[in-house]
């Protein structure tokens, strides 16, 4: 299943620009972060921090930064799971068995997470050491396939 709709390409693209840009105000210590969607900080800055985005550019990068992801490296042998916007399948290797329709391996993260990836402002090395990433199996490691953009 797509994990987003091609006619919302468009605005995903825009929703990942503009929470990139909002991340490097805050990785430049420009606007201060805080918790995802929450601008109870009380910092007049925060208003551009990728914390008080609306949650439906969230969504929208994470679907599109997925779309990314799946086009890159296409196949059935990982689960990618960013909740609660999206899931994918990739990289070739042993598909679904009949019973259980969840993959070898699996990897779920948060959508902060995913999208500092995604968007090269943290290391695959970093999040996982920093314990932001559950991985199982034996690819548990998208370094080689990450910043997508």
């Amino acid at each position: 299943m797509a994990s987003i709709l091609k006619k919302d390409l468009p605005e995903g693209k825009r929703a990942l620009d503009q929470w990139k840009a909002a991340a490097m105000q805050v990785a430049d210590g420009k606007v201060s972060g805080g918790n995802a969607g929450n601008n109870a900080g009380g910092h007049a800055d925060d208003a551009a921090s990728p914390d008080a985005l609306p949650r439906r550019v969230w969504a929208m990068a994470v679907r599109y930064s997925l779309f990314l992801m799946e086009h890159k490296a296409p196949g059935e042998g990982v689960e990618v799971r960013v909740a609660p916007w999206g899931a994918i399948k990739i990289l070739d290797g042993p598909a679904s068995d009949p019973h259980n329709l969840t993959p070898p391996d699996v990897i779920e993260l948060e959508p902060d997470v995913w999208l500092n990836l995604v968007c090269g402002l943290t290391t695959w090395a970093e999040e996982k050491a920093a314990g932001h990433i559950t991985a199982v199996g034996e690819r548990d490691d998208l370094s080689d396939l990450l910043p997508l953009v």
